[in-house]
Parts: structure tokens; C-alpha cells; sequence
């Protein structure tokens, strides 16, 4: 007896749509159907570029399920573009995640309540969970040692349902890894952890754009991560 098929997680509801070549009428073409579950998974896979494993927490379903969802979508993709095929995006098995799409948990790293100036060296990472307008604070995430992005806490934090981490500094090769895990980077913060999670959550406080200075060479000292990190999966 085959097994059934999960229903897979949507952030958001596609519409149906064709994609065809340019001056084909489409009786004359053959039409290939690529499920909104296929298309929610090249678009956390290709255009959010998340790793495998984070999109598939996004979709709710396994990695290795993610895997086989989002190769299918690939090929349809390819056959479509390089074959001259009708591209339809309609149906699969999927429902739309409403709750997720207005759910926001910030995480910031902190030393004895205050923002910690370095993500690598903070002591703990103190999270906020919005609700109803006001900040909800939750059991803080004890930061492992060499916190830095090679640690895996930026798996750690997605795990736990990080949406966006408030930081003081950060370099880039930190900003992609956990950009490639779903979690958005809010550099510039500093002062008490709290007061700076308010004032993201209030829209009052954006990302700088600043990352570490001084810390790219062999040595390791700085923030505790280096620009040229590269995850294991790549």
C-alpha cells in the first residue's frame, strides 16, 4: 500500500498560470503541470537560495523529501524551456501556513542583557516571540562555544523558529549562512537586548549594512567567523 502524501506547507497561495514560447498557439503545444508544491520549492531553493534543510522546515517536510520535490520541479522546468512545452502551475499537495506568514521571532546575542557588540563572542542569544502587537520573551538559547557561523547556530536558531536576528556586527560569510537558513540579519542594534528587539519589531530599527571590520585574515580573532566559510552542503 503506497504511503500518502503530506500535505506540504505554502507561506503563501500561488494563482494559476501558463507560461508558453513566444507565438505558439497552445492547442499546438505539449503542456507540462508543475504543482504549487514544486514551485514553492524552487523558489525557497533558487530564489531564496535556503539550504536544503531550511527550506525544507519551511515546507514541512523532510530533506529528503524536499530533495525529490524540488529535482521534480527542476526537470519539469528545463523540459518546459529548452523543449518548447507549455509551463502550468497549478495543483499539488499543499496548504497555505496563514499563522507562519504573520509569525515573527527575533533572537538577539547578549551578554548580561545587553546586545553583545560581536554575534561570534555573544554569551547567549535572548528570543522574542511578537504577539499581538507586544514582544513575548522565551527561554533564552545559551550560545555554544566559538559561536561563530562554523558552531551551526544558525541551525540551531532556525530550528527553533528564528525569523530574524538583531545583532551588533556581523561579517558576511556569518550574514549568508544564516540568510541561507531563513533567518534575516538586522546589523546596527546595540543597548539593552530587549529595547533593540522593540524597536525592530516597531519598524523603527533597519539593518545597517555595516558588517565586521578588521577580522579577515588566518587568525580567527575578531567576531569568530571568517568571509570565506562556506557550509557543508555547498
Amino acid at each position: 500500500m503506497a504511503r500518502p502524501v503530506c500535505e506540504r506547507r505554502l507561506c503563501a497561495p500561488l494563482s494559476g498560470r501558463v507560461m508558453m514560447p513566444a507565438g505558439m498557439p497552445a492547442c499546438a503545444l505539449e503542456e507540462i503541470v508543475l504543482g504549487c508544491d514544486e514551485a514553492e520549492a524552487l523558489r525557497l531553493a533558487d530564489l531564496e537560495c535556503l539550504y536544503q534543510e531550511a527550506a525544507a522546515r519551511s515546507m514541512g517536510v523532510s530533506r529528503q523529501t524536499f530533495g525529490r520535490i524540488v529535482e521534480s520541479a527542476r526537470h519539469k522546468v528545463a523540459d518546459a524551456l529548452l523543449n518548447g512545452k507549455a509551463l502550468k502551475i497549478e495543483g499539488g499537495e499543499f496548504s497555505v501556513d496563514e499563522e507562519r506568514r504573520y509569525t515573527m521571532k527575533i533572537a538577539v546575542p547578549a551578554r548580561d542583557g545587553m546586545v553583545d557588540e560581536h554575534f561570534g563572542h555573544c554569551k547567549e542569544f535572548l528570543i522574542f516571540r511578537s504577539e499581538n502587537g507586544t514582544l513575548v520573551e522565551e527561554p533564552a538559547i545559551p550560545s555554544p562555544e566559538d559561536c561563530g557561523c562554523k558552531s551551526g547556530v544558525a541551525s540551531t536558531l532556525a530550528r527553533a523558529g528564528v525569523t530574524h536576528l538583531v545583532v551588533g556586527n556581523m561579517g558576511e560569510g556569518a550574514l549568508r549562512v544564516l540568510q541561507a537558513q531563513g533567518i534575516a540579519v538586522v546589523r546596527g542594534a546595540s543597548g539593552p537586548a530587549r529595547t533593540a528587539a522593540e524597536a525592530f519589531a516597531a519598524g523603527t530599527l533597519a539593518d545597517s549594512g555595516c558588517g565586521c571590520a578588521g577580522h579577515h585574515g588566518d587568525s580567527g580573532h575578531g567576531c569568530g567567523h571568517h568571509d570565506d566559510y562556506r557550509h557543508p552542503e555547498e
